[in-house]
């Protein structure tokens, strides 16, 4: 009966945001507490609720403070140069720029935080995907896949969660892992080159503004109109990004932050005579403490990885200074947090109304019969083939469930069932790395409201885009393994 109820409840959530029939946070609070009731367990349902929430508090709270953190660093300017790179890179063309995502995202996710990765990746490549027309759910879904891909890192999660949970070296793990994990790394970029291209077909030529290459519609109306002074505010990103149009005139976004929950846009700059992607001329930036923000940074980055302190408590010291040092007079500081608050609330609601999710999933116990259900659906004879159904069975596993449950409650079942066949717990371990790519868009998953909410792109878009390319991703890793022998 839980079997039945969790997978229930999973598609109903999923059909209802794909469908827009409720947006994500109502869905994450009304399904999961009715189907508490159907479960017979809704006088628990308040507990549930607050177990959920003490688990998440922590990444809400890293969350809240790395929005505010990382707004602050676009603010003053410490990521304008790598912007300017991209932007030269890219050109006009949407194979390069959706390339450039995919190597962007990948690049960024060394830091071995989801949020952060899209944070950056967001900044940077919003401007160029709204001033081109291009889909901003391509943005989302080549970020994710890329993200997904390295988030196997031993510092990402899931390489240290498989360590831990099987008694195992993370390093014997990972390293046999790389040449499987570049094989999806290369899947990504050949689907980024190959959605880059359709984009290309369906804009046509396309030239920033000042070139002498025509323009699509979309693009020229916005031109005119800025030259005109006529220029409308964009209200509904998230329709467009369905439609992979932006039909808002230059400028525009500037007045759409509260529309798109983020505050990029007060940074963006798109003008008739020249595209910048983010305004040179912002007042906040703060160009001779970029060396001070830069250090910070990556004073900040190395601590998270050494794991010096907790993140939530090094994001917020890290937020504290930035703001202190950068604007010291208190009015700008408050201006600078209320620019980001639209942002932080928005996922940091996110994040407590999945804990409701989470929370009745696993304190119902419907995970744990799920699990236990899929585990038992496996044929006999599959016994000497555990890697691979461990493989196959990461990616809906970690998808519908957190990392913690897949690796400290599933894997361990896994491994003891290939242990009795004679397969490697090593093995194993390395075949439940290869879901990570669709992991990172499960609604389970904090950093991907992140990623939906900076990019102004509805969930169930991004959802209905990426699970499948992601999927493919995984399989190809799978696949790798398999040949050469890693799995």
């Amino acid at each position: 009966m839980l079997t039945f109820l969790g997978f229930a409840m999973i598609a109903t959530f999923l059909v209802l945001i794909m469908m827009k029939k409720m947006s994500p946070i109502a869905a994450l609070v009304l399904i999961p507490a009715l189907f508490c009731v159907f479960a017979g367990q809704g006088a628990h349902l308040g507990d549930y609720v607050i177990d959920g929430v003490g688990k998440l508090a922590p990444t809400a709270a890293m969350l809240m403070f790395a929005i505010v953190y990382f707004g602050v660093m676009i603010d003053v300017g410490l990521f304008d140069p790598i912007v300017r790179g991209i932007l030269r890179f890219c050109k006009a063309d949407p194979v390069r720029v959706v390339v450039g995502t995919a190597v962007l995202a990948a690049i960024v996710s060394l830091d071995g935080d989801g949020s952060t990765t899209f944070m950056i990746t967001v900044s940077a490549m919003y401007p160029l995907y709204k001033r081109l027309g291009l889909s901003l759910v391509v943005m989302t879904g080549v970020a994710a896949t890329a993200n997904g891909v390295m988030n196997t890192l031993p510092w990402g999660g899931p390489t240290a969660r498989a360590a831990t949970a099987l008694k195992l070296d993370a390093g014997d793990i990972f390293v046999p892992m790389i040449p499987a994990l570049a094989v999806g790394l290369l899947c990504v970029f050949a689907l980024a080159y190959a959605l880059g291209l359709k984009e290309r077909r369906r804009l046509g030529t396309l030239a920033l503004p000042g070139g002498a290459e025509p323009q699509p519609a979309a693009v020229a109306a916005a031109d005119s109109a800025a030259t005109a002074g006529t220029g409308t505010s964009d209200t509904a990103p998230a329709d467009r990004a369905t439609e992979g149009r932006s039909d808002a005139a230059p400028g525009a976004a500037s007045a759409t932050s509260s529309a798109s929950a983020t505050s990029l846009p007060s940074a963006t700059s798109a003008t008739a005579a020249g595209f910048q992607g983010l305004d040179p001329r912002r007042p906040t930036l703060r160009p001779r403490l970029y060396w001070f923000n830069a250090g910070l940074t990556v004073a900040l980055l190395t601590a998270m990885i050494m794991e010096l302190l907790p993140i939530p408590v090094l994001f917020l010291l890290g937020a504290a200074l930035a703001l202190t040092v950068n604007f010291p007079r208190m009015p700008d500081q408050k201006a600078r947090i209320a620019a980001h608050a639209d942002n932080v609330l928005n996922v940091a609601g996110m994040v407590f109304a999945a804990a409701v999710f989470t929370g009745v999933l696993s304190g119902t116990g419907m995970v744990k019969h799920m699990a236990d259900w899929l585990v038992g659906a496996v044929p006999e004879g599959m016994g000497p083939h555990m890697a691979l159904v461990t493989g196959l069975l990461s990616l809906p596993l970690t998808y519908f469930m957190s990392n913690d449950g897949f690796y400290f409650g599933v894997l361990p079942v896994l491994a003891e069932a290939g242990a009795a066949h004679g397969v490697s717990p090593l093995e194993i371990a390395r075949a439940s790395l290869v879901g990570q790519a669709l992991h990172m868009s499960s609604p389970l998953v904090p950093a991907v409201y992140v990623l939906v909410g900076m990019a102004g792109v509805e969930f169930g878009d991004h959802t209905r885009f990426t699970v499948k390319w992601a999927a493919l991703t995984s399989l190809a890793v799978l696949a790798a393994g398999m040949l050469f022998g890693i799995i």
